[in-house]
Parts: C-alpha cells; structure tokens; sequence
C-alpha cells in the first residue's frame, strides 16, 4: 500500500506545484505580483517498521517570495522620488513666467527708467510726463502678477497638500484593515499572498506621498511610522493626518492615533509632502518676502526723492512738497501700486523759481544704481540675522538666479531619484517577480514529476491486481 500512497502523495505534490506555476504565469503582467512556489517535505517511514521507506511528500507550505529588504529599498525610492517630483512642476511655472519678457520686472524697470530719461530732455513737457505715470503703472502690473503668480502658487501647495493627506489617511486605512485580513488568514492557515501584494502597493504607494518606516511583527502585521516615529498604521489601528491653519496664512500638521493627538514636528518629511514642505519654506515663501522688499524699496526711494522736489501745482511753490508716486507698500500688503498722481504733479524740480529745473528728476534717475535691502535666507529658507545691499537693477536678476539653481538642484534630485527607483525596482523583480522562461522550466519538470508519479501509480495498480488473481 505504501508505494499507492507514496504515488498518490506524489501526484498530488506536483497538481500543487502545477497550479502554483500556472497562477504565476496568469499573473506574468500583473502590477505588484509576488511569486510564489510550493516547498516540499518528504515525509517519514513508519518508526516500528525499518523496512518501510517512507511516507511519500507533502507540500509543506507555498511560498511567497519576498525579500524585506528590497522592498524597504524600493519605497525609500518612491519617497525620494515623489518629494522631487512634487515641487518640480511650480518650479518650473516660476521660472517661465518670470523668465518671460512680458512679465519680467527688470523689463518693466527699464522701461520706468528710459521714460525718464526721456522726460530729462524736456522736464515741464505733458506728454513726457504722462510716459513715466504710464511705465511706473506698469512697472506696478508685474510686480502685481508677480506676487498673484507667487500667492496662486501658494494656494496650490496647500490644496495639495490636503489631497495628499487624505490620500495618505485612506491609504492608512487599507494597510491597517489588510493587516487584519492577513493576520486572520495566517491563523486559520490561508494563503495570504494575494492581501500581502495588495498591501505591499498600498505601502509603496503611500511612501510616495511620505517618508515612512516599515517594521513587520510576528503575526504577519506590518506597523507603519513616519521618518520622525510617530505612528501611522499599528496592526489594524490606523492614524490620521491633519493639517491646522494658523494665524498669518501658516500651518502645522497634527496626528491622531487612539484618541491621542501629536503635533509633527518639522518640514523633512520625504515623498510628495515633503517636496511640497520644501519648497514652499524654502523657495516659495523667501520669494515672496524677497519682492515685498523690492517693491517696498522701490516705492520708498521713489517718494522720498519725490518729496524733496517741487510740486508744480501747489500755490506758492516750495520745495519738500512732491507728492509721492507710490502707495507705500507697509499700508498696502507689499503691493507696489500708484497713488492716483497726476503727470503734472511729478515733483522733477528742486528749484520752484527755476522753469524747465530738472535737478529731482536727474536725482530720480540715478536712484537705479542705488542699492536696496533685501533679507538673506538659508538654504531651509530661514531669515538670517545679516542683510544685503542689492543695486535695484541687480535684485530681480539676482532672484532669478536662485530660482534657476534651486530649479537645476531639484532636476539633478530628480533624476538620480529616478535612477535609484528604476534599479530598486529591477532588484526586487530578481526575486519576487515572474520570470517566464523559468516558470516554463518549472511547468514541464513538474509535468514529468506528475506523470511518473502516475506510472508508479500504474505499476502499483498492476502488483494490487496480480495479487488479487493469485490469492
């Protein structure tokens, strides 16, 4: 009878290993599919009969094949790769748009100063004088599509930056109730391959949007924490991300977990949401602040050189009484807007018994090599204690210059992170991936380990029959 049972137990070892290949080979295409493979065990002879050979083979479990490590690889790829991703797109706005000649501030500049110069020709001529109002309302235009351009970004960073929160809520869910699922089935001895892939991509994918850390426990569970520690999924208890507005247009990002809130301290946080943290604290807010100081030096030198000049239309004429051109900016939220003066009232004059004087409007000229103060930044975007004297002329090209290098840094990032997720990825099809020549090798080894199981079967058959007819 031993040789039917060890046929038997043969045959029935290669169906599982045919149908293991077969399931490999269906899901050849399938994004995230693990490998699988039985691991057989033969089983022992009968302990009081040392004649006996042995009990045939078992399947003694189905293999996942996974490797801890490559997994870990790969999703600390995704995140550095989705915090590079995430802040190249406004990069690149910043640097089209205020690269472009319509909009480009030194353009503006340089059209305010040439009107000038223009009206130094003829100080007292109308038409002249109408040309500077005109280009100082310009010059005020790009400035103001500038910082709308700025604060339209900033209102799409923190849109979001809520997507990505409750994307990562959602998916902390999933782990969590598929940490269950996997935990239940292991107890009862279920194949749990097919939850652990689709936990496997949810956790890929979430460490696209945050770096995190990943710990598997003993009953098939994974916990989850982000790359500061606090807890994100534990078990099949899921935390959840909040993002609190404060007072002056920041925020702060809170965690929930078991009744218990934790504040998230910092802006490191890896994958989309740190790209996002990233550049807004370091290029998107320095910028702003970098032309509220433009405009407010702009708009100061200017009324105060225009204060000491004649204004033409005042009775009886003194000087220390021109008008200012600009609204100051302190008043106006770092706007450079005019104040509504008229071209007559532009104090070009120093001397208010001299006709034709231009002796202000020279002086007006010569404010474009002037220096103004703009803060100095670190490279988190920090204010430093210390200030630059920046040439007016000097200080959109200056910005632009930051913007490129930050813009050619996040490539240079990008790419690398790009090649380290592309090897990540082909290292983990090494080994959990499906490689269709071997499973072909595997298909027919196993068909012909069924087959002679089968011919033992046959042969048993035949013995049994042979001794039947003798008996």
């Amino acid at each position: 009878m031993s040789l039917l049972f060890n046929a038997l137990s043969g045959a029935q070892a290669a169906q599982a290993a045919l149908a293991t290949t077969s399931q490999n080979i269906a899901n050849v295409m399938t994004p995230g599919y693990s490998r699988q493979g039985v691991v057989l065990a033969s089983v022992g002879g009968n302990a009081s009969n040392v004649s006996a050979s042995g009990g045939g083979v078992t399947v003694a479990t189905l293999q996942r094949y996974s490797d801890s490590f490559k997994n870990l690889q790969m999703w600390s790829a995704a995140s550095n790769l989705g915090k590079a991703d995430a802040s190249q797109p406004y990069l690149d706005q910043l640097e089209q748009v205020m690269s472009d000649d319509t909009s480009n501030v030194n353009a503006g500049l340089d059209q305010f100063f040439a009107a000038l110069n223009a009206a130094s020709v003829e100080p007292d001529s109308s038409p002249l004088r109408a040309q500077v109002i005109t280009a100082a309302d310009g010059l005020a235009k790009r400035f103001g599509s500038l910082q709308q351009l700025l604060q339209n970004q900033a209102s799409a960073v923190s849109a979001q930056r809520q997507a990505i929160v409750t994307q990562i809520n959602t998916l902390n869910s999933d782990i969590a109730e598929l940490n269950k699922q996997i935990s239940a089935n292991q107890a009862i001895g279920l194949n749990p391959a097919a939850l652990q892939d689709t936990r496997d991509q949810r956790i890929d994918a979430l460490a696209s949007l945050v770096g995190i850390q990943v710990v598997d426990q003993p009953d098939g569970t994974r916990n989850v924490s982000l790359k500061s520690g606090q807890p994100l999924v534990v078990g099949g208890d899921a935390a959840q991300l909040a993002v609190n507005a404060l007072v002056g247009g920041s925020h702060s990002l809170s965690l929930k977990f078991a009744n218990t809130s934790f504040t998230v301290q910092g802006t490191d946080f890896g994958g989309q949401l740190g790209g996002l943290e990233s550049f807004e604290g370091a290029v998107l807010a320095p910028m702003q602040q970098t032309v509220r100081e433009m405009a407010s030096g702009i708009a100061n030198a200017f009324n105060a050189q225009l204060a000491q000049g004649v204004d033409t239309t005042q009775t009886p004429l003194a000087t220390g009484t021109g008008k200012p051109l600009f609204v100051d900016p302190a008043t106006n939220g770092g706007q450079l807007q005019l104040t509504g003066i008229s071209a007559d009232e532009l104090a070009f004059s120093l001397d208010p018994a001299a006709a034709g004087d231009s002796q202000n409007l020279t002086k007006l000229i010569a404010l474009q090599g002037k220096p103004i103060t703009l803060t100095n930044f670190d490279a988190k975007g920090q204010p430093l204690p210390t200030s630059s004297q920046v040439v007016l002329g000097d200080a959109y090209t200056q910005l632009i210059g930051k913007l490129g290098v930050a813009s050619q840094q996040n490539i240079a990032s990008q790419k690398t992170a790009q090649t380290v997720r592309d090897q990540a990825e082909e290292s983990w099809k090494s080994t959990s991936g499906v490689n269709e020549d071997e499973e072909a090798v595997n298909l027919v080894q196993y068909q012909q380990m069924y087959q002679a199981n089968m011919k033992v079967l046959a042969v048993a058959n035949e013995l049994f029959d042979s001794t039947l007819q003798i008996l």
